[in-house]
């Protein structure tokens, strides 16, 4: 079982959006970790390509990562969710909202795409059809039918969860692993539900509570990999401490060479003038953790909770704040403990935090 025979017990956490390369992957591999690539926002072509790049570069098993649509999520949604018509009038005005900063960047608010499937069916397929070691998935739970063709295809699967509620889901539906995502952690939040507010609580409190749940439910064989935050040995040891298989780490990757980490990201990844970080929807519409910017503290309470419209709406301006090298409209996602991340390559990375 690949996820059990992680030689240094450190995973490269999949970064949508450019960070995860095949070559921040296959160095990860070839350091004895499993690097995951990120299919979010990829169409199925550019991750048939990525994909590729890994076998070129290794010969090492590795995963891909995709994000679950709502119209394929098992997991029961709480009610009260932004939906309808007043869904599509949060968007209009949230989208009206930003026209200002978009002109300062000489574009526009992109157009919401209500529905998107983020090309969900045909990426399943691929990783069928290439028969890559693991599949995670983030924002939901996948159906049995898909979970089943999975297992037949000898593929292991991992679900991010982020409270011992997902994590109860997770195991009936009889995955292989668990990320267990704390709050800690940079980038998106993986809550199942996109209504939900994830678990507030240290990393480690909640890997001893799901690793309790999960022996109590007859799956003490399920592979956990805690992510969020960990950003040193110690924090390491201490969320295997309390039962983790293995680490998962991303913000610590950001400014390794092999990361696609744009220029203005990794500077202002190293600005002191940048504080703290902070969880907002105002880049996708889901909660994410990211360096605190003045764009986040003006349009955090703005930002209604519609994944992916709201997504699409920022695209242009981020990719015209990044291209002007001006991280003022860039997602800077990062978690708690990026003051420790170093440009250094991602084989020294993974040793610093190995078993």
């Amino acid at each position: 079982m690949t996820l059990r025979t992680i030689d240094t017990g450190v995973v490269a956490a999949p970064m949508a959006g450019g960070p995860s390369t095949p070559d921040l992957v296959a160095a990860v591999g070839e350091a004895g970790g499993l690097g995951f690539l990120a299919g979010g926002y990829l169409t199925s072509e550019q991750l048939a390509a990525q994909v590729a790049g890994v076998w070129d570069l290794s010969s090492r098993p590795f995963g891909v990562n995709l994000f679950v649509p709502d119209t394929a999520n098992r997991y029961a949604v709480r009610p009260g969710g932004l939906t309808g018509a007043a869904r599509a009038a949060a968007v209009v005005a949230y989208r009206e909202a930003l026209l200002d900063d978009a002109a300062a960047f000489g574009t526009e608010p992109g157009q919401p795409r209500p529905g998107d499937t983020d090309d969900w069916e045909r990426k399943l397929d691929l990783v069928v059809r290439e028969h890559v070691a693991a599949v995670s998935f983030t924002f939901g739970l996948p159906s049995a039918a898909v979970l089943g063709e999975l297992r037949r295809a000898g593929i292991e699967t991992v679900v991010t969860v982020t409270d011992v509620d997902e994590a109860r889901a997770a195991l009936e539906a009889g995955v292989d692993g668990l990320c267990v995502q704390g709050a800690e952690a940079g980038g998106h939040r993986g809550t199942l539900d996109p209504t939900a507010l994830p678990d507030g609580g240290d990393l480690v409190d909640l890997v001893q509570r799901v690793r309790r749940v999960a022996s109590e439910a007859g799956r003490a064989d399920v592979v956990i990999l805690a992510a969020g935050g960990i950003a040193t040995r110690d924090r390491a040891e201490a969320v295997r401490a309390a039962g983790a298989d293995a680490v998962q780490v991303g913000t610590a990757l950001l400014l390794t060479p092999e990361a696609g980490t744009g220029l203005a990201y990794r500077r202002a990844l190293g600005d002191p003038a940048y504080a703290s970080t902070t969880v907002t929807r105002a880049f996708s519409g889901r909660l994410g953790r990211c360096l605190e910017t003045d764009f986040v503290r003006r349009h955090d309470d703005l930002a209604p909770p519609a994944y992916p419209e709201v997504h699409h709406v920022t695209v242009p301006m981020r990719r015209a704040s990044a291209l002007a090298d001006q991280p003022d409209l860039v997602a800077l996602w990062a978690g708690t403990g990026w003051r420790s991340a170093r440009p250094v390559p991602a084989a020294t990375v993974v040793s610093g935090l190995a078993v």
